[in-house]
């Protein structure tokens, strides 16, 4: 244990184990980027989970001396990150576009600079506030969920091959109160889905296999179904493209996440012209194409 008997002893207050905590991180050499970007972040984050403490509280907690019970529940958490286990996943919760929602190991940690776009309303992308919005690959929902409350009059259906991610996006809907708008479908891309819609999002696997084979411990503790996508992660995104224009209305927009193998889609589709989205605070590899950009460009999917 990091935190033997002899540790807790000298370690009084909320800053001392603050402090200890982002120094600790930083020996263990764990990745920060599940949320957060820093050690100090991190550890912020656990000791006021530990403590039931408002995530926005502030310094005026800082020098409150602590039991020893709090100081054992503090210590079970640091071991558990240093463990390599994502923060978000020890608190069970996550921030996204604004929002929080529930996660847990059956979905990835939200971190989609997709978000950005939905607090944006999709401007200047989008030519009319859509009505219909299909959130691919949902995971734990919050691309849909985050969509529905910006856009109040529009009906999202979140889908995924995975039964289990939907549980949580499921969960999601209800944290949200978004149910009478919000539906969700176990589907494997389009099969089990009709109709068409003005927006389509994805925030599908992409990750090639190089990629996959050099991440931080961190990202195996997530979902590999959603991670991985064949040697160029293009595989999903390839049939994507091969399908999407028949789920689309004649304005329709598609929104997808290809993140590094952006590089593997402009090779693959040298003649497509992808609309590469510049993001304001941090993420890359998203592009939008429209139904009729599709259609034309239909030949070079096949």
């Amino acid at each position: 244990m990091f935190l033997d008997t002899q540790v807790r002893t000298q370690l009084q207050t909320l800053r001392d184990y603050i402090r200890y905590g982002a120094s600790l991180f930083q020996r263990q050499q764990l990745y920060f980027g599940h949320g957060t970007d820093n050690a100090w972040d991190e550890s912020v984050a656990l000791v006021l989970y530990a403590l039931d403490l408002p995530a926005q509280s502030g310094q005026e907690v800082l020098d409150a001396r602590l039991c020893e019970d709090e100081k054992l529940r503090i210590a079970e958490l640091f071991e558990r990150r240093c463990q390599h286990i994502p923060v978000p996943y020890i608190t069970g919760e996550a921030w996204f576009a604004g929002l929080r929602f529930d996660v847990d190991e059956r979905v990835l940690i939200p971190r989609s600079p997709i978000g950005e776009l939905i607090q944006s309303q999709f401007v200047p992308w989008v030519y009319e506030q859509p009505a219909t919005i299909l959130d691919l690959c949902t995971g734990s929902g919050c691309i849909g969920i985050a969509s529905a409350l910006v856009f109040s009059d529009a009906d999202v259906l979140l889908s995924d091959i995975s039964a289990d991610a939907l549980l949580v996006a499921e969960q999601n809907i209800v944290k949200h109160d978004v149910s009478e708008r919000v539906t969700s479908c176990e589907s494997d891309l389009f099969e089990q889905i009709s109709g068409r819609f003005d927006l389509i999002l994805a925030n599908p696997p992409y990750v090639d296999a190089e990629d996959l084979a050099s991440m931080p411990k961190e990202f195996y503790v997530e979902p590999v179904l959603a991670l991985e996508s064949g040697a160029d992660g293009l595989d999903f995104t390839r049939r994507l493209l091969r399908e999407a224009s028949d789920f689309l209305t004649e304005q329709g927009c598609l929104c997808v996440e290809v993140g590094n193998s952006r590089r593997h889609l402009e090779a693959a589709f040298p003649e497509v012209p992808f609309n590469w989205i510049d993001f304001e605070h941090g993420g890359h590899g998203v592009f939008i194409l429209y139904r009729d950009q599709l259609e034309a460009c239909a030949e070079w999917f096949q």
